[in-house]
């Protein structure tokens, strides 16, 4: 039977489209459905190659940034590496004359210096500084051939390092012994020569300065803010090698009937009846005992250079690997201190270094600064201590406000208790390290600036030594010298290089009887 094509057409159509059951059809109703999908693969594969395309070229911008961003970390690595690995040598500093400018630029100034600049010579060190991690932290350090020590931080504030068995008990009885062979004289701290020119340049009334000390603003000098006044305007809790106490301060108000009404205070009009000297007048004639002095010991300076014991050029060089600091810069700081304190020996807390202002240099730069500079201060970047035997009983190393949150000078006088005097109150110290025969323990004076050089006053690094209750104490002192002022060290290394050539073509031989003529054996309390 014919159908009409048109018919034939209409029913295909409509079997194409009609909807089937997965059970239901035979295979010659099945293969209308495929037909339609046919045609749609090629349309479907268009796109996906040009997408191919796309991802490939995406592909190899990535993999080009990702190539120069692995360059870039590893040339930095590179620079980091070779800048804070310390040489073994202060690279020589351009001799080119320095010009009439300022003599106190800072770190970041010269080390934006060029080459060529006349304004000072060029930053070409990099001070390394030590990491702490945190308290309890230890780490292996090598330091001299065939042997490792371990290193266990004691604080981050200041950066304190205890490094036990640094020397042998045969080095510490040399050492000992070298001091004995010297001779120890008596140790007292003075207070600087032109400290008294500093409040006549002040130029301030008597009220303008009772105004600036009175710092509760009650119209009255407590004993604990007659303590801060005295420190400020001398630099120190020191008059004339004299610790002074609220309990002495007031003895010496009595003495100088300053408080005739006794209640601890002094009015503007009693301070201003106090002439400047009338406390060294007071303290001469009513006398000093020896407990009354802020150190009681002995002590004396040993050579490290060439031509010295060979324990003590070992001793340094254990000290340069240490500190991980130029040879040049450790050579050039003070010789080894010897300290003896007998029984009652004692040193009250105190900075080794101070803070240096525009009008103040430091003693070992001295010769490289402004003549017309009044006032120095010792500039030790690293106090390394070493104890030379244990002691019986008492003679700790007190740090009284280690890891303390915040640091203000007039805290440390609460409900009359002096954190600073270490006769009385050595146990409140936050941290006490014993002494224990050849342990050494070091720690950082200034923080960083940040760019590789001496920053700030750490003030955290206030210490003191305890009293020795029973038995002698032993100690060593190895300061490492550094001004926080760039262009002054740079200036003093070519000083003492020109010296250097100098000395050899004339033949002197090194002094070996002390100290140079560049170094006091005066802390500088602040």
């Amino acid at each position: 039977m014919r159908f009409p094509a048109g018919r034939v057409s209409a029913a295909l159509r409509s079997k194409m489209i009609e909807p089937q059951d997965c059970g239901d059809g035979d295979e010659h109703e099945a293969t209308p459905q495929t037909v339609p999908t046919l045609p749609s693969m090629p349309r479907e594969r268009v796109p996906l190659q040009k997408s191919s395309v796309c991802s490939r070229s995406y592909f190899m911008v990535v993999m080009v940034f990702f190539h120069v961003y692995i360059i870039n970390v590893i040339a930095l690595l590179f620079y980091v590496h070779y800048n804070n690995t310390p040489g073994d040598v202060l690279a020589s500093p351009s001799r080119e004359a320095v010009s009439g400018g300022s003599d106190h630029h800072k770190p970041h100034e010269s080390h934006q210096q060029q080459s060529g600049s006349e304004s000072g010579f060029q930053r070409d060190i990099y001070l390394p500084r030590l990491e702490g991690i945190r308290v309890g932290h230890v780490q292996k350090v090598s330091l001299m051939p065939g042997k490792t020590h371990e290193m266990r931080t004691l604080s981050l504030k200041p950066l304190l390092f205890e490094i036990p068995g640094f020397l042998s008990e045969e080095e510490c009885r040399v050492v000992v012994q070298l001091a004995q062979l010297k001779g120890l004289m008596e140790s007292q701290v003075m207070v600087p020569e032109g400290q008294e020119e500093l409040t006549e340049q002040l130029n301030l009334s008597s009220e303008e300065i009772f105004n600036l000390l009175d710092l509760n603003q009650d119209g009255q000098l407590q004993l604990q803010e007659a303590l801060y006044s005295l420190q400020i305007l001398t630099h120190s809790r020191v008059l004339d090698g004299i610790w002074l106490t609220p309990e002495n301060l007031r003895e010496i108000y009595v003495g100088l009937k300053a408080d005739p009404d006794g209640n601890g205070l002094l009015s503007l009009e009693e301070f201003r009846l106090l002439g400047s000297d009338a406390f060294q007048r007071f303290l001469q004639q009513r006398g000093v005992k020896s407990s009354q002095l802020v150190r009681n010991s002995r002590h004396t300076w040993l050579y490290q250079g060439q031509g010295s014991h060979q324990v003590l050029q070992d001793l340094k060089k254990r000290v340069t690997r240490l500190t991980r600091l130029p040879s040049a810069l450790v050579d050039l700081s003070e010789p080894l201190q010897v300290v003896r304190y007998g029984q009652g020996g004692h040193y009250h807390a105190h900075h080794d270094s101070g803070p240096v202002y525009p009008e103040t240099v430091c003693t070992h730069t001295r010769l490289a600064a402004n003549a017309s500079t009044p006032f120095e201060t010792s500039c030790r970047y690293i106090t390394v201590l070493f104890y030379l035997n244990s002691v019986e009983e008492g003679g700790e190393t007190a740090f009284p406000v280690a890891d303390n949150r915040t640091y203000e000078e007039v805290s440390l006088i609460q409900n009359n208790v002096d954190l600073m005097d270490t006769r009385k109150n050595c146990d409140k110290s936050n941290l006490r390290v014993k002494p224990v025969k050849g342990t050494a323990v070091f720690w950082y004076n200034y923080l960083s600036d940040g760019q590789g050089w001496v920053g700030e006053q750490d003030e955290y690094s206030l210490h003191g030594g305890c009293v020795v209750t029973r038995g002698t104490k032993w100690v060593a002192n190895n300061w490492i010298n550094i001004d926080p002022d760039y262009q002054r060290q740079a200036r003093y290394q070519q000083l003492v290089s020109l010296q250097e050539g100098e000395g050899a073509e004339d033949g002197d031989e090194p002094d070996e009887d002390g100290p140079p003529s560049q170094v006091t054996d005066a802390h500088q309390e602040l």
